[in-house]
């Protein structure tokens, strides 16, 4: 079976880069089950890598992402794109199972074949994503999207790993969900290249706008350095989705006119690099548990003949 799939990755390749949603889908597949044609894979799509603009939807749970990310599929449908959609839901600790939401909310868009939408497991992932969310990304480019909107899960202040993938990140806010010290804490409100305030209808709308911008005034940036915007939209009835695509526009033409593009994108392939080199390692360890090397190290660690760090060297010297 894995030497047929291997012998069909080309093929596969070349029916997705013709928009052959059926082939997109079984790359992606390739990428989420860690099949042995993934090397093959990568290096398939590694000559469109960077043509496409990745854009990172993040927020707590229930500010509306779902929503927004089906309005600007459609806004930037409207403008001649061609749109990929990466969207996380969270899995089941128990059955490892997901209600893949997502693709319910975003029917709208299943029979234009400008689009692509997939839905994907966290599969116990933290940070927002799933482990195989930036190859997917990969794969997406390579089938021809122009813009990939990637949306996470709903995530709390400390899950920022969205930054680390997209060129430009959209922080999802709603009225009610703090106060005003609350918009100066730490973690994810930090990663916003676009605030966007959802639901902006809502009593205490103002507010928040209020506050977010009282935080970003605390914030010392120096002349050439990027103001996170900040836009209240409804996503719900359509309005405001126009504000937040020309935000999006702003901050990708400053990216490109200072290089910060180009250092976000090795910023992210330093990433992905790391953690398949770390995900190879782990796979050795794990293979290291079946044989005798670790189970002696720990015997000698719990008899005091060495200690973990001395241990944690030798194991990683064997490998």
């Amino acid at each position: 079976m894995t030497s047929r799939r291997t012998r069909d990755v080309p093929s596969l390749v070349a029916k997705a880069r013709e928009g052959d949603a059926r082939s997109v889908a079984r790359l992606i597949s390739l990428v989420e089950n860690g099949d042995p044609a993934l090397p093959e894979v990568a290096a398939a799509m590694a000559p469109f890598a960077g043509r496409a603009q990745v854009v990172g939807l993040t927020g707590a749970p229930g500010v509306g992402k779902s929503t927004t990310t089906n309005e600007l599929v459609r806004a930037l449908r409207e403008a001649g794109n061609r749109v990929g959609v990466l969207a996380v839901d969270p899995s089941s600790p128990f059955t490892g199972g997901a209600i893949l939401g997502d693709r319910i909310r975003m029917q709208d868009h299943t029979a234009d074949s400008g689009v692509y939408i997939r839905s994907m497991s966290s599969r116990g992932q933290l940070g927002g994503l799933s482990a195989a969310t930036p190859q997917a990304v990969r794969v997406l480019e390579g089938a021809g999207c122009d813009v990939i909107l990637v949306e996470t899960v709903g995530v709390g202040q400390a899950e920022v790993e969205i930054a680390s993938l997209a060129d430009t990140t959209l922080v999802l806010l709603a009225p009610g969900m703090g106060d005003a010290i609350q918009a100066v804490k730490a973690g994810v409100l930090e990663i916003a290249d676009v605030f966007v305030i959802n639901k902006a209808d809502r009593p205490g709308a103002d507010a928040t706008y209020r506050d977010i911008q009282g935080m970003l005034a605390l914030g010392e940036r120096g002349p050439n350095e990027w103001r996170p915007q900040v836009v209240r939209a409804i996503a719900a009835k359509g309005e405001g989705i126009d504000d937040v695509v020309a935000a999006v526009g702003k901050h990708r033409d400053w990216l490109e006119s200072t290089g910060n593009l180009r250092r976000r994108r090795e910023h992210r392939a330093s990433a992905e690099i790391s953690a398949l080199a770390l995900g190879t390692l782990r796979a050795r360890i794990g293979d290291l548990s079946g044989g005798t090397a670790l189970p002696l190290l720990a015997a000698r660690v719990v008899d005091g003949e060495i200690d973990p760090h001395a241990a944690a060297a030798e194991l990683v010297a064997g490998l």
